[in-house]
């Protein structure tokens, strides 16, 4: 058995130790299963929100994006640490202490039901979007390092079965405990691998020496990025971050408003390197295959490295995938559970058939995302436009929370639908491109149509009341 394989399989096997050592505290109820037990501490919501965020955009795709436009493409990871902070400082806190699940249940409280299914809708896409690209990273990392075992579909599949059991274990509690050994092995990874490439192949400036001629340094931190893309990126993740169903379920899976505000904001902190250290990998991978295929920068590097260093990469690659396909995959499969299944098909369900149905759920969620994984390419580029469709629900909540007199009670409808639409419109007809990213677009027409809907509809809402933290 070679090293990397023996590592892979040590690392599964603790995840699924993990899983099922907190199957039994999952079991009890959905909320420890869906929020456990709205119970995490603020070290474990930093944890939970690092392990989403750096997953395969901010590894292989970053590295990806740096063979393009150098070091700047490690400010992938900085816009998520922005915008995670971001969501500390406004609406982790709100979230927590409304004691909701999701934002569609937020918005049929102040809206109506109609608000409810389509923002269901579309985040459910986002969601299963995301999920279908860990799908591919995973599998890529896997082929690469080990293309005697695993081809591309193997490693697919194989990273499937792990991401969709301990997800379907342990719930959220599964996915946060895990998280502490995730990230752990993220920057132990990724800092090795950084720490014995420099000093193999001579430092950053003769990485920089031997990379081909560019219209911008290779080395700066803004060199490839123009600024209107840079704010697009922050942009995108600060929306996202503030209503995607992952980071609303971490939020309100905490002990209290506090902790869910300063778990984001030490969470912001936590993944902010991750980015610049895997544009070096990038870099360096650049400079030695100059050929290369740009998805397959990272793991290439790291092929080059000793069995034991490219092992213990590998675990921390495939560690980033795994927390971010874990936590995204549940907040999908609670969307589907919470907000259409129980809410609308079976809403006297018992709490155990809604623990076996949410179970389920996730099961064909993550079959179905597989599916889709095997035709995604083009990971950061997939994943920014995505997340990009969050801006209908990031508005319309930070309208209700802060300013509800902008708001009547067809805003949150028609402002989601034309953000669905918008994004549509903006991959069909390259016309409208009169923007440097889709994320502008989308504010730009959920703006105009929530000013629309303020002067049309007369109907006022009623802001979402908090409840009592009951633990339910």
């Amino acid at each position: 058995m070679s090293i990397q394989l023996a590592i892979v399989i040590l690392y599964i096997a603790l995840l699924f130790g993990i899983s099922f050592y907190v199957k039994r505290r999952a079991n009890q109820n959905p909320t420890e299963y869906l929020f456990a037990g709205r119970q995490f501490s603020t070290g474990l919501v930093a944890v939970s929100i690092t392990g989403m965020a750096v997953g395969a955009a901010s590894t292989v795709g970053v590295a990806e994006s740096a063979t393009k436009i150098g070091m700047a493409a490690g400010w992938y990871n900085g816009a998520w640490s922005i915008g995670a902070i971001i969501m500390g400082l406004v609406a982790a806190g709100k979230y927590r202490s409304l004691n909701c699940t999701t934002i569609p249940e937020l918005f049929e409280r102040s809206y109506d039901k109609k608000a409810r299914v389509i923002s269901v809708i579309a985040l459910a896409l986002v969601m299963i979007c995301i999920t279908s690209l860990q799908y591919v990273a995973g599998g890529s990392i896997l082929h690469a390092l080990m293309p005697d075992i695993f081809s591309m579909h193997a490693g697919m599949i194989t990273s499937a079965i792990v991401f969709i059991g301990i997800t379907a274990i342990g719930g959220l509690w599964s996915s946060g405990l895990s998280n502490i050994l995730s990230v752990s092995i993220i920057y132990i990874g990724i800092l090795y691998s950084v720490v014995r490439i420099l000093i193999r192949d001579g430092g950053l400036s003769s990485i920089n020496a031997a990379l081909p001629p560019a219209d911008f340094s290779w080395l700066s931190p803004f060199g490839g990025l123009t600024f209107a893309m840079l704010l697009g990126w922050i942009i995108v993740m600060t929306t996202q971050a503030i209503t995607a169903q992952g980071p609303v379920q971490i939020a309100c899976g905490a002990k209290n408003a506090k902790c869910a505000r300063n778990g984001f904001i030490l969470g912001g902190i936590l993944m902010f390197p991750v980015g610049f250290l895997s544009a070096i990998l990038g870099l360096a991978a650049k400079a030695q295959f100059p050929g290369i295929n740009p998805t397959m920068a990272l793991p290439q590097i790291i092929m080059s490295l000793d069995p034991f260093s490219s092992g213990v990469t590998l675990a921390a690659l495939w560690a980033a995938d795994v927390s971010t396909a874990c936590t995204i995959l549940l907040g999908a499969g609670t969307l589907v559970s919470q907000d259409i299944y129980k809410r609308f098909f079976n809403p006297t369900i018992s709490e155990t058939n809604y623990l076996k149905a949410n179970r389920l759920i996730i099961l064909i969620i993550g079959l179905g995302t597989l599916w889709l994984a095997f035709n995604a390419v083009g990971i950061v580029k997939v994943m920014l436009i995505g997340l990009s469709l969050t801006t209908a629900f990031t508005l319309v909540f930070l309208c209700t929370m802060f300013c509800p007199s902008l708001c009547r009670k067809n805003t949150a409808f028609w402002t989601t639908l034309v953000g669905i639409i918008g994004l549509f419109a903006w991959q069909l007809c390259p016309a409208i491109h009169f923007l440097p990213h889709v994320i502008y677009f989308e504010w730009l027409i959920c703006i105009i149509t929530l000013v629309i809907v303020r002067l049309i509809d007369k109907t006022p809402i009623q802001p979402p009341a908090i409840k009592p933290a009951n633990n339910s």
